[in-house]
């Protein structure tokens, strides 16, 4: 469970770093394009990833 909670807050430091930086536009101007279903593939198999620890 604590590492649960601990990696959580880890990417939400991270979220808010990008958002600050505005490097989250990147990422979104990114899956417009026709890299959308790898982009889409790839997020999906971390969220797995990370779940599964």
């Amino acid at each position: 469970m604590a590492l649960s909670i601990s990696a959580a807050v880890l990417l939400g430091i991270i979220v808010l770093v990008l958002l600050k930086g505005g490097y989250v536009r990147v990422g979104f101007t990114l899956a417009a394009t026709g890299l959308a279903p790898t982009i889409n593939s790839g997020l999906t198999s971390l969220a797995r990833l990370i779940s599964s620890v």
